[in-house]
């Protein structure tokens, strides 16, 4: 029963030993592929899970975010690839897939990375720019068509515009619309038809095909070539829902040459209905127009002025004398007014004639001089008045007045001022200040007196 159990192994040790089996074959851990990418994810942490298949067979492959960070394409559905990985077996799910490490387009998508890039550096410039579009003409008369002469693009243009606009003259210009030399030739052709005289609108296009067949459109020198043309240009390559930089640089984009041609010219049928359209609304408003003529002019004719031409030629007249007795007597009081405002003007001039201010400054400057004089006596008056009154103060303080009245001034040897007795020494000289003159001394006694009877004799020599 042991024996028999250890033959049974679960599912995960089943692909385990897989796994073991594909990551030690060497063939297996470094593969090359080429297929073309399906079922594209990108997870929001970056790694990415898509399909990789050819005609008959289909693998799941993950490209984690660590090896496509470096990638200088993003990958799309349909884009065709070259891989470099290795095999490796998702237990979980218990299924083969490819583990990617390179990957880069293949072919067409080398293309379309040129076309990306292209694409968004003259977007950039502002080559696509709507603002900078020609409007098409909506009559034109000479139709320049820039294609291939044998291809079927030409044959759709013309038919299409000889049935809905015959008046139209189209001028072909033969051109290389595939390979190497298709750009420089179509670039050619476009100078050749501004140069041309009378050419109102381009149609430049091929039919559809391979977008290695339509590459040229897809050119540099082709997309500014097309921007630069001073004719309204309409791109006419044949594919419906890819675009070519053509498209873009354009004026018009139409999907095939046959849709170009029917933008480029209007449809007769619609024109001539359109005239005959005109044409009876003109006369439908000429005919409103004379009933409405007629009417106004029997209007007139009924009229008080047609029926009594007279009457209202008097009232007229009547009118006429009213105004110009109204034009009277506004001029008569205009000349009022502006002989009144003269004379108002006159009598200010008057009052400032320069002999009236002459005679006026004179009569002030009499009365200032006046003023001034009486302000000086008054002011001379009062400086008298206080330099005598300073005087007689002087004369009060002056010592020499009070020797007039009798004391005398002490001086002793020294010419010192004797106040005391302390100062005067028995036998020592003294000067004598009297009013008229000096008297020299010689001290031969003091003698002191009271307070009293100095007060009492000075009494008496004042009686």
């Amino acid at each position: 029963m042991t024996a028999m159990e250890d033959r049974w192994i679960s599912i995960s040790q089943l692909t385990a030993r897989i796994k073991q089996t594909i990551e030690h074959n060497s063939d297996l851990q470094s593969v090359w592929l080429r297929g073309e990418i399906s079922n594209f994810k990108k997870h929001s942490r970056g790694h990415m899970y898509f399909t990789i298949k050819d005609e008959r067979s289909k693998i799941s492959a993950v490209m984690f975010a660590g090896n496509n960070k470096s990638l200088a394409f993003e990958p799309e559905n349909g884009m065709k690839v070259l891989i470099r990985g290795r095999v490796s077996v998702y237990e979980p799910f218990g299924q083969y897939q490819l583990y990617v490490n390179d990957m880069e387009p293949d072919g067409i998508g080398q293309l379309f990375i040129k076309y990306e890039q292209l694409k968004n550096q003259l977007e950039q410039e502002g080559l696509f720019r709507e603002d900078m579009k020609k409007r098409l003409p909506a009559y034109p008369k000479k139709i320049a068509v820039i294609t291939s002469p044998t291809g079927a693009a030409i044959r759709d243009v013309i038919s299409t515009i000889k049935r809905r606009y015959p008046p139209a003259e189209i001028i072909l210009y033969p051109v290389l619309v595939q390979g190497r030399d298709a750009a420089p030739s179509i670039v050619r052709a476009l100078k050749q038809a501004e140069q041309h005289p009378g050419i109102d609108v381009v149609i430049a296009g091929r039919g559809g095909g391979s977008i290695e067949e339509l590459w040229a459109f897809n050119e540099e020198i082709v997309a500014r070539a097309f921007h630069s043309i001073t004719i309204p240009i309409i791109s006419a390559v044949g594919h419906e829902t890819d675009f070519t930089i053509a498209d873009f640089a354009a004026d018009v984009r139409a999907a095939t040459p046959t849709a170009a041609a029917e933008l480029a010219v209007p449809s007769l049928i619609d024109v001539v209905q359109q005239v005959s359209s005109f044409e009876q609304r003109l006369h439908l408003a000429m005919n409103n127009h004379k009933k409405h003529g007629t009417e106004r002019l029997k209007r007139l004719q009924g009229s008080y002025a047609f029926r009594y031409p007279m009457q209202l030629l008097q009232q007229k007249e009547q009118e006429l004398d009213r105004l110009m007795d109204r034009l009277e007597k506004r001029r008569l009081l205009t000349l009022e007014s502006s002989l009144s405002s003269f004379q108002m003007l006159q009598k200010r001039l008057e009052l400032q004639h320069p002999e009236r201010k002459l005679e006026s400054s004179r009569k002030e400057y009499v009365q200032t001089a006046a003023r001034l004089e009486k302000v000086k006596n008054r002011y001379l008056l009062n400086k008298q008045s206080e330099f005598h009154h300073v005087i007689q103060k002087l004369n009060l303080l002056n010592p020499l007045q009070i020797l007039e009245r009798g004391y005398q001034v002490s001086f002793d040897e020294k010419e010192e001022l004797v106040s005391s007795i302390r100062q005067a020494v028995p036998g020592s000289r003294m000067d004598v200040q009297m009013k008229d003159g000096t008297v020299r001394t010689k001290i031969i006694e003091t003698t002191h007196i009271r307070k009293w009877d100095f007060e009492k004799k000075e009494g008496e020599h004042n009686e």
